[in-house]
């Protein structure tokens, strides 16, 4: 598989344009791991501080909630607290837990200017037979890098 920035921005952005998305595109982690390695794009992890402490997150993302625990309200900073944290730059890549509160953050990125790509599958994947995630796809079951605690 080539893994160009360029190609891996164009097979995002044709997903991307394939489920109507109003964000620039749609990357696999590996995708995004690689667009990261390379410093082509940033990584922002959405869910809540909760889950970053207990079930893990990218050693080089982002933090900023979408919705805080307890109760998963919504964050009203998130917009100022994006645009405080992450420059404009370079592409940038929403994390979540499966890939729904990043496909929201996305496309609210995208309407304060930034070039928007939602992780499919998130960072547990979505739910399996027996409705446990972490075993069908997502960040950790792609085996890229990540911490707990």
């Amino acid at each position: 598989m080539d893994d160009t920035i360029d190609t891996i921005l164009a097979r995002a952005a044709a997903r991307g344009r394939e489920a109507g998305s109003a964000y620039a595109g749609e990357v696999t982690p590996a995708e995004a791991w690689r667009l990261v390695e390379l410093g082509a794009a940033r990584l922002v992890d959405v869910r809540s501080a909760a889950e970053w402490s207990f079930v893990g997150m990218p050693p080089s993302a982002t933090g900023i909630e979408f919705r805080t625990w307890p109760g998963m309200q919504p964050n009203p900073a998130f917009a100022g607290q994006l645009e405080a944290a992450v420059a404009k730059d370079l592409p940038v890549l929403f994390l979540c837990r499966s890939g729904v509160r990043s496909v929201a953050a996305a496309t609210l990125a995208a309407g304060l200017g930034y070039q928007a790509y939602n992780i499919l599958d998130g960072f547990e994947g979505p739910l399996d037979g027996q409705g446990q995630r972490n075993r069908l796809g997502g960040w950790r079951v792609s085996g890229l890098p990540w911490r707990q605690g």
